[in-house]
């Protein structure tokens, strides 16, 4: 199969890199194929991104709306990337109790990054069902947010079905047809 699929993602606690896998097997199941890579931009180089043309780039936001360290690292890479003729979908971890003001910061820095090199963006997600204060993560009108969302610490119990629903979403949005 032709379709290659590249998920790149930053994880310190490895609930990035857990998310991601389940997002991977999600959508390889859907089309039964190894159609995702996944790639660990701490041992990945971020240029790898232009092999591809979906991508699903994953971050969790640290602390007070920061980056995490391997995107952090790389930040200035994402600016020498032609991603013209990418389409890339966003996911991120976040707490949003623990950090009500600050829930998925990186997310939606993630996102403007990846727009600002040429990608078309997709999978925007309700943000029905959190309670936070703010977000630089939602859309302009504040009735999604840019990616997918999930907060292990709090919503655990919704983090499986979510990925489940957020990846045919994509799947659909990218213009793939499952199998």
């Amino acid at each position: 199969m032709s379709l290659r699929i590249g998920l790149f993602y930053g994880s310190s606690t490895c609930y990035t890199e857990m998310a991601g896998e389940k997002i991977r097997d999600h959508i390889n199941g859907m089309f039964g194929a190894n159609v995702v890579t996944m790639h660990n931009i701490a041992s990945d180089p971020i240029s790898l991104m232009t092999d591809y043309s979906y991508l699903i780039l994953g971050i969790p936001t640290w602390d007070y709306g920061e980056l995490q360290e391997d995107w952090e690292s790389h930040w200035s890479e994402i600016d020498c990337l032609d991603l013209i003729h990418a389409k890339a979908a966003v996911y991120g971890l976040g707490d949003q109790i623990g950090y009500p003001e600050w829930f998925q910061d990186a997310l939606g820095y993630l996102w403007a990054k990846v727009v600002n090199q040429g990608a078309t963006t997709v999978g925007a997600w309700p943000n029905q069902g959190y309670t936070f204060e703010q977000s630089k993560a939602l859309t302009e009108d504040e009735k999604f947010f840019v990616g997918l969302p999930l907060d292990d610490e709090n919503q655990l119990d919704l983090t499986e079905d979510f990925i489940h629903q957020w990846c045919e979403q994509i799947v659909t949005e990218f213009g793939l047809g499952s199998k």
